[in-house]
């Protein structure tokens, strides 16, 4: 699974698609070397972090976060993405299972 949680955050694994024609989650994938991503398409180009930004406020939206609570802590230059969410866990963690 793409989440690892503790008692006040959630570390999310996300393989980033910009450019697309909208933006929306495609549900969770496994890469070649068996490591699992969950897949995001964002509109916007990866051009000056624009799709970073991007991804911040669509998930942030689309998880009823505020945008504050989400830092990518890995990846900022690539596809593959480490997200870290701050808030109750549990929380979190219900609202991305239901995107898997």
């Amino acid at each position: 699974m793409p989440v690892s949680a503790s008692a006040d955050q959630v570390r999310l694994a996300v393989r980033l698609t910009p450019g697309a024609k909208k933006d929306g989650v495609e549900g969770a994938e496994t890469d070649a070397a068996g490591k699992k991503w969950l897949r995001i398409r964002i509109a916007a180009p990866p051009v000056d972090g624009k799709a970073n930004q991007a991804l911040i406020k669509y998930l942030a939206k689309r998880w009823h976060l505020p945008k504050s609570a989400l830092e990518i802590t890995s990846g900022t230059t690539s596809r593959n993405k480490i997200l870290s969410i701050r808030g109750d866990a549990a929380t979190i963690t219900v609202s991305i299972k239901a995107d898997l």
